[in-house]
C-alpha cells in the first residue's frame, strides 16, 4: 500500500513529471507469479481505520469506467493524473479500511483494474518505466483479490507494451504466462490472450506458432460472438488488428493493410484515440506499398480528429507522418497533407 501511495503521489505531481519520464522499460523486470503474490497478500497486516462496503466498491468501479471512457475519447495525457489522484486520495484509504472479506476482495480487484488502466495510460504517454510499476501493482492487487481475470489481463498488457517496444521474446513470455494463468477462461478471453500470443510469436519470427495462435483466437472469437457481448470487451475489431500485426511482422504488407482497414471499418465511434492512432499506422503501411494518394487520404482522416486527442503515441505518429511525407511534397496530395499537418499540429511539428 505504501508503494502504491508513493507511485500515485509522484504521478499526480507536475513537478515530478521529468523524473517519471526518465524511467526506462526494463526487459529484466521480475514479474511476480500468482502463488508468490498470494503469499504476500496473506502476510499483509493493514492498519484499519474505517469500514467500507459495497457502495465504495461500486464507486471505484464506476470511476474507473469513466476514466477509461475519457482515455478512449481524448487520450491519457490529462486522464492519468486524475486517476493517480483518485488512487492516492480515495482508493488507498479504502484498501486500508476494514471490510467484510468479500467486499475487501472486490475492492482489491477494483483497485487492480484502476492500476492496470493507469499503467495503460502511462504507455500511451510514452512513460514506459512508470507503466511497468503500475502494472506490477495491478498484478499484486489482483493476486490479493484472487482475481485471475485482471491478473491475466495485466500480463497481456505488459506483453503488448513489450512487443510494441520491439522486445519479442519478453512479449512472448508474458503472453504465454497470461494464457497459462487463465486455464478456465471463456471464449472471448481466450481470443484476447491468443491474439496477443500470435502477435508476440510473429515478432520473434515464429510463423508456425503465430498462425496457430491466430487460428485459436479466430475460433474462440466465433464462439464468443454467438454469446452475449459486453461493450468494450475483446471483439472482431481487436482481432482484425492482431491479424494485421501478425501479417506485418511476417512480411505480408498487403494482408496487413487489408486487416487494418477492416479493423478501422468495424471500430466503434467512441474509440477516438485508438482510431487516430491506427489510421496513422495504416497510412504508413499504405505508403510503404507505394500508394501515396491513398496514404495521404488516410492521414487526412486521422488529422480530422487529431485536435481532440491528447496522446503521446498519437503525437509520435504525426511526427512520423511529417517525416515520411516530406520527400514527396512535389506530389499535390502529399503537399496538401504536409501543409495541413503544419496547421493542425504546430506544437508537435514545431512550426
Amino acid at each position: 500500500m505504501e508503494g502504491l501511495m508513493d507511485l500515485g503521489r509522484t504521478d499526480m505531481d507536475p513537478s515530478r513529471r521529468s523524473v517519471l519520464g526518465a524511467g526506462l522499460f526494463s526487459v529484466a523486470l521480475t514479474v511476480p507469479g500468482w502463488q508468490e503474490i498470494m503469499g504476500r497478500a496473506e502476510a499483509v497486516q493493514s492498519g484499519r481505520t474505517s469500514r467500507v462496503g459495497r457502495p465504495e466498491v461500486d464507486m471505484v468501479t464506476a470511476m474507473t469506467e469513466r476514466i477509461s471512457e475519457l482515455d478512449d475519447q481524448f487520450g491519457g495525457r490529462h486522464a492519468r493524473p486524475m486517476a493517480a489522484s483518485f488512487i492516492v486520495n480515495t482508493v488507498s484509504p479504502f484498501l486500508r479500511a476494514d471490510a467484510p472479506d468479500d467486499v475487501r476482495k472486490d475492492m482489491l480487484s477494483a483497485a487492480s483494474d484502476l492500476c492496470y488502466l493507469t499503467g495503460y495510460m502511462a504507455v500511451d504517454e510514452g512513460l514506459q518505466g512508470l507503466a511497468q510499476q503500475y502494472y506490477l501493482k495491478a498484478l499484486e492487487l489482483a493476486g490479493a483479490a484472487e482475481d485471475h481475470l485482471t491478473y491475466c489481463t495485466t500480463l497481456r498488457g505488459m506483453s503488448v507494451q513489450a512487443v510494441d517496444l520491439g522486445h519479442g521474446p519478453q512479449a512472448l513470455r508474458l503472453a504465454d504466462a497470461a494464457a497459462a494463468a487463465s486455464p478456465q477462461a471463456g471464449p472471448r478471453m481466450r481470443a484476447f490472450l491468443s491474439g496477443q500470443q500470435a502477435h508476440a510469436a510473429a515478432r520473434t519470427g515464429d510463423r508456425r506458432s503465430a498462425f496457430t495462435h491466430l487460428k485459436d483466437a479466430e475460433t474462440a472469437m466465433e464462439k464468443a460472438e454467438s454469446q452475449a457481448k459486453i461493450f468494450g470487451s475483446y471483439d472482431p475489431t481487436a482481432l482484425s488488428y492482431a491479424t494485421s500485426q501478425v501479417r506485418y511482422e511476417l512480411g505480408d504488407l498487403s494482408g496487413a493493410i487489408r486487416a487494418m482497414a477492416e479493423a478501422d471499418r468495424l471500430r466503434e465511434p467512441v474509440y477516438r484515440r485508438i482510431r487516430v492512432l491506427r489510421r496513422a499506422m495504416l497510412a504508413e503501411r499504405q505508403l510503404r506499398l507505394g500508394h501515396l494518394e491513398e496514404a495521404s487520404a488516410t492521414w487526412h482522416s486521422a488529422l480530422d480528429e487529431y485536435p481532440h486527442v491528447q496522446s503521446g503515441r498519437v503525437d509520435d505518429r504525426i511526427r512520423t507522418m511529417a517525416s515520411l511525407i516530406r520527400p514527396h511534397r512535389r506530389n499535390r496530395a502529399a503537399r496538401e497533407l504536409h501543409d495541413r499537418a503544419r496547421t493542425v499540429a504546430p506544437a508537435v511539428l514545431r512550426v
